[in-house]
């Protein structure tokens, strides 16, 4: 077997594994729940586009134009939908491709592994640990999970090779712009990514370099906008519907978790779930009740800050310890955050700072967000492949100890030179990439 044919072994093995798994799982949900329909927000919307060709009505009544969810994932269900013929096939061809991408996520994990400075065993023990995990494909999270991790590397190895030419800082906004259609909490990470490229880098043109990866980002964001500019008459980023989010997080009586609220019965003031205020939608426009439940939101906070603090605490403790009301996914979730500590504190020391950069920024960033709002076990589904890996590493750090003794003198740990100036040195580091 040659060895380019073992390189593409691990991953088809863990894509074929992961894909398999899902799979049996789809083949128990009921049809009612597979066949194209509207009950909740994704499906509703991507009705309406496979139906009318409008990104429209995502509530509990027909509302009109919205931006309530991020475009992609409710585009890509209504073409399945619309190629398959709107029918029981067409849901089973849905699944499949959100589930691929599960699959997907999973077996990219040996390579970003070794991209990203882990190696390849770590990535391959994290692929095949979470190709037995099954969740319900959401909302395009997996879809998140590979956006980040290709960005992620992108980064890395301008970190480390020099910033390149000005194209590929103009093209990487421009793929970081896209990914925000796919998540727009994805932001924060794209912007501590290049706070860290501005200070670590000593390239002449680092700040002509950040402002074309910024340019190529409000130009990939700019048909979406556009958009919701002539169709909302509002300029927002990507998504409406912050201000109901963060509502629904706080407000007298709330629980930090949907779960919780959802066990004790609590009647949500959400249009989707109460006709009453999919008519106040349609009496305000979906932008101004978003605006008004903001302003609710945010004088609830300024009302009663140790209540929010208590909420937000609880938040942050539910993202990375998991659903304490769920003890199996609790303590799934805590032994994998136990376990990626103890990698972290095995492996980063070891690492170059633009690797530590990479995998450290998104896990101070992407939850940002998820703290003042109302916590779903979902929410944490992109950062998992990090944590994975890291847990991986560790696990593999202690089953072979000596696949990390040179380690630490893997990658150049000092900053890059200045790639405005010619060097004529092969041995310098800007001549060697991670």
């Amino acid at each position: 077997m040659s060895r380019a044919s073992r390189t593409w072994l691990a991953p088809l093995a863990i894509f074929l594994l992961a894909f398999a798994i899902r799979a049996f799982f789809v083949s128990k949900i009921p049809q009612e729940y597979i066949a194209p329909h509207a009950r909740w927000e994704l499906q509703a919307v991507a009705f309406a586009l496979a139906e009318r060709g409008e990104f429209a009505d995502p509530y509990a009544l027909p509302t009109g134009p919205t931006a309530h969810l991020p475009p992609v994932m409710p585009a890509l269900t209504a073409l399945i939908w619309k190629l398959f013929g709107m029918g029981l096939v067409a849901g089973y061809a849905a699944f499949a491709v959100r589930i691929a991408t599960y699959a997907a996520m999973y077996a990219m994990l040996p390579w970003v592994s070794g991209a990203l400075g882990l190696g390849r065993p770590a990535g391959v023990i994290a692929g095949l640990t979470g190709s037995f995990w099954v969740s319900w494909p959401g909302h395009g999270e997996a879809l998140t999970a590979i956006a980040m991790a290709l960005l992620l590397v992108a980064f890395v190895r301008r970190w480390t090779a020099g910033l390149g030419r000005p194209v590929r800082s103009l093209l990487l906004g421009l793929a970081a712009g896209a990914s925000f259609h796919v998540q727009p909490a994805l932001l924060p990470v794209v912007l501590g990514c290049m706070a860290f490229e501005l200070w670590w880098s000593r390239d002449a043109g680092k700040w002509t370099r950040s402002a074309l990866l910024a340019g190529g980002m409000v130009l990939a964001c700019l048909p979406w906008g556009a958009r919701n500019y002539v169709q909302l008459d509002a300029v927002f980023f990507v998504r409406s519907n912050f201000g109901l989010e963060l509502r629904m997080g706080n407000h007298e009586g709330v629980a930090a978790s949907f779960d919780v609220m959802d066990a004790r019965g609590e009647a949500y003031a959400h249009p989707r779930a109460q006709e009453a205020e999919a008519r106040v939608v349609q009496e305000l426009g979906e932008v101004p009740y978003m605006r008004r439940a903001g302003r609710d939101a945010v004088g609830w906070i300024a009302g009663n800050p140790g209540a929010f603090l208590r909420l937000t605490a609880e938040r942050a403790a539910l993202f990375w310890m998991g659903p304490l009301y769920d003890r199996i996914m609790a303590l799934w979730t805590v032994a994998l955050t136990l376990l990626a500590l103890a990698g972290a504190w095995r492996v980063l020391p070891g690492m170059s700072v633009p690797q530590r950069a990479a995998l450290l920024i998104p896990l101070a960033t992407f939850p940002l967000v998820y703290y003042v709002v109302a916590y779903m076990p979902r929410y944490r589904v992109p950062l998992d492949w990090i944590l994975l890996l890291l847990a991986a590493a560790a696990v593999w750090s202690w089953v072979a100890p000596l696949s990390y003794s040179t380690f630490p003198n893997s990658t150049p740990r000092v900053r890059p030179f200045d790639t405005s100036k010619p060097v004529t040195d092969p041995s310098s580091p800007r001549t060697k990439s991670t």
